[in-house]
């Protein structure tokens, strides 16, 4: 009894401090000044342009192979192992990396994170040179762990959608190392838009950085802009923020939690184990083997995952995760089954003429899914 009502008040106390963060926002909201210049929101723009063109950056790498690695493999007369460490290997080591230096996203975290920004960017840069002038599986490999630490940093699903795309469709026309300058853009976008990007004010301010704080603040508001009342409001908010009972890893290893958490991460293991990773580096040699033109279905393809995430994004809350998911999770396996009957009828020599249809029809109502998957 006397744990119930511990936990009774805790989560009491919670409930009365997260209605204490909801007040200084509503009231800084109801405060602001309705003339506000907006010529003082082109840094906000600016920032928020520098920081899609990671997310853009992620997407060019992940659709950089399925256009270019026959090619890549004829040029340099790769083995398939070699191909195989190029295409995936190196970037799992990189990722772990990548989240280690971002410090698991927490306020504590080994740098600073415009830091990691611009270490990532770098990395990116040099990664796309290393492709450019490869002559060998080890410049690619390079690269692969250059990128993949970047792709550990960026992520935002839209805009890596349609950095996809858009290295699925050029690439069909362009050659490998002109595709790889390509990629490069965003990356030295970012990389140089970073040295004029402030930091997170309430990181900052998270992080006990109060003149960093303010400054970075001032010039995101602009430099004539009064910024003591937001300044307070944020203060504030991270205050009463702190009020909050810290958990820690253990704590999701209670009996109450048990379930949320089976669930949840299950979900994350079978989103990463479901396929699509396969499918988006190999997409134009799936088409090609099925006997199906590799610079259609691609291009097909191409389009159909930016607008399907695109619509996914916008429908999400509204639909609700769990029916998107239940109904997602059906086509998922609804893609695989058409497209591994076709290439069971290709290997028995059955029903040919229908076997690029079933082959091409599977995977794109697999990634139609996928997208509606990965959006819930």
């Amino acid at each position: 009894m006397a744990i119930n009502e511990d936990i009774e008040n805790q989560e009491t106390g919670d409930r009365g401090v997260r209605e204490r963060l909801l007040v200084p926002q509503e009231k800084d909201r109801a405060g602001k000044d309705e003339g506000t210049d907006k010529g003082r929101l082109w840094m906000v723009y600016f920032t928020t342009f520098v920081a899609v063109c990671g997310s853009y950056e992620l997407g060019t790498c992940a659709g950089y192979s399925s256009p270019t690695q026959d090619a890549i493999v004829e040029e340099l007369s790769l083995s398939t192992a070699e191909n195989s460490v190029v295409q995936d290997s190196l970037r799992v080591l990189a990722l772990g990396f990548s989240h280690i230096m971002d410090g698991g996203r927490d306020s504590k975290n080994i740098c600073l994170k415009m830091q990691t920004m611009r270490i990532a960017s770098a990395l990116c840069v040099a990664g796309w040179l290393a492709i450019y002038f490869a002559e060998g599986a080890l410049a690619l490999d390079i690269r692969r762990l250059a990128t993949g630490y970047g792709m550990g940093v960026f992520s935002y699903v839209l805009m890596i959608v349609a950095g996809v795309s858009v290295s699925f469709i050029i690439g069909t026309v362009l050659a490998w190392r002109v595709l790889a300058l390509i990629g490069l853009i965003p990356c030295a976008v970012l990389l140089f838009g970073l040295f004029f990007t402030p930091e997170s004010p309430r990181w900052l301010a998270k992080t006990s950085r109060e003149k960093e704080f303010e400054a970075a603040l001032q010039k995101l508001r602009g430099k004539d802009a009064d910024i003591s009342e937001e300044a307070a409001e944020i203060q504030d908010y991270i205050e009463t923020l702190q009020l909050l009972l810290k958990a820690n890893i253990l704590d999701l290893f209670q009996r109450r939690y048990l379930s949320s958490v089976i669930i949840g991460v299950g979900l994350m293991v079978v989103q990463q184990f479901g396929g699509i990773n396969g499918v988006c580096f190999y997409t134009s040699n799936i088409f090609e083997e099925a006997g199906f033109s590799s610079s259609v279905g691609t291009i097909t393809y191409a389009i159909l995952q930016v607008i399907a995430t695109a619509i996914v994004a916008a429908l999400v809350d509204r639909a609700g995760r769990k029916p998107l998911l239940l109904i997602s999770g059906t086509g998922l396996v609804l893609g695989c089954i058409v497209t591994a009957l076709s290439f069971f009828l290709k290997v028995h020599d059955l029903a040919a003429d229908a076997v690029p249809i079933l082959a091409v029809t599977g995977i794109l109502h697999f990634r139609l899914e996928w997208a509606q998957f990965l959006g819930s």
